[in-house]
């Protein structure tokens, strides 16, 4: 069953899907299909494959000066979705981006996906390079989701992106976007960003999965404005269980999310990375059970670096 079908039916079941990552260039998939094997034992209604087209590093050259290259370190994300789809029969979804591609980059990944049966999209800008102050389109690409929507929607209708008809027809493309309850990095406020939040469900989108949180209250209100701004496609939370001391910072300055002050004053009193685990498994327990209880069925698990801590949360979920 699609994505879309999935999270639009009508259903008091609860159901998790799940983010991996694609392998580091040359690591091989075998510990990531190790990963999945025990996430697909909590059944997932999908699992995503993130996609990291490129980044920029520095190179020295021979007289002493530095060129900056774009490289990617995570290729494969098609591939790997193609592979798990295909060995653990799943359902599978991955991000399709503008970072780092031309539009005809992006045409010719629709119809790789389109020859492979997947036909489930997560439609994103993706992250700025690290040393550009604001995003920067590569040449011949998009700046913005909303354009990437229309790509995928004209594909849809049957055009390629400079009009041309496409002789055969495969089954069209669900489109799942992001959104984000404490706003994007780059959006002034709020109000402006659920404004392009609304602009992709105009366009096509069925459904959002947010950027994790921890404080759910900013989830609610986020959901109660939307609904109020006729945003009306299911909103699915994204969490992500805190594993280790570290995070504490790191996962704040990384992702744009406050940590609640009472999760924040816990973690401080941890001695050890175990102490933090087994904190962030008791609160994202609580998280997602506070979340039921305000409807939410569907919850997505941002699984990286915290597999066994996801598998340790749903089967606690389950009880």
């Amino acid at each position: 069953m699609a994505v879309a079908k999935l999270i639009n039916q009508q259903s008091d079941e609860h159901q998790f899907s799940f983010e991996v990552l694609p392998p580091l260039k040359g690591t091989g998939t075998q510990r990531l299909f190790a990963d999945i094997e025990k996430l697909c034992e909590l059944s997932p209604a999908f699992i995503n494959i993130t996609t990291h087209h490129s980044e920029y590093v520095y190179k020295e050259l021979s007289d002493g000066r530095f060129e900056r290259q774009r490289l990617r370190r995570r290729p494969g994300t098609i591939a790997v979705a193609a592979a798990i789809q295909q060995r653990f029969k799943v359902p599978v979804q991955p991000h399709i981006i503008c970072s780092g591609a031309t539009i005809e980059d992006i045409e010719y990944e629709l119809l790789d996906l389109q020859f492979l049966g997947i036909t489930d999209l997560l439609l994103l800008r993706g992250d700025k390079a690290k040393d550009d102050r604001s995003f920067q389109p590569t040449p011949g690409g998009h700046a913005h989701t909303t354009d990437l929507i229309r790509q995928v929607q004209q594909f849809n209708d049957g055009y390629f992106a400079d009009g041309s008809p496409i002789q055969w027809r495969g089954p069209k493309f669900d489109i799942g976007v992001a959104c984000y309850p404490e706003k994007h990095e780059e959006a002034p406020n709020l109000e402006m960003d659920m404004q392009y939040l609304k602009e992709k469900q105009e366009l096509g989108a069925q459904y959002a999965v947010t950027q994790l949180f921890f404080d759910n209250q900013k989830y609610f209100s986020f959901v109660e404005k939307a609904r109020q701004m006729g945003i009306t496609i299911p909103i699915i939370p994204g969490i992500k269980p805190l594993a280790k001391l570290s995070q504490l910072t790191v996962v704040p300055r990384t992702f744009h999310c406050d940590i609640p002050e009472p999760l924040a004053r816990e973690i401080v009193k941890c001695k050890t990375d175990d102490d933090a685990r087994r904190l962030g498994i008791e609160w994202t327990v609580q998280q997602c059970r506070e979340l039921y209880q305000h409807g939410a069925n569907d919850i997505h698990f941002y699984t990286m670096g915290a597999v066994d801590e996801v598998v340790t949360i749903v089967n606690e979920l389950r009880k």
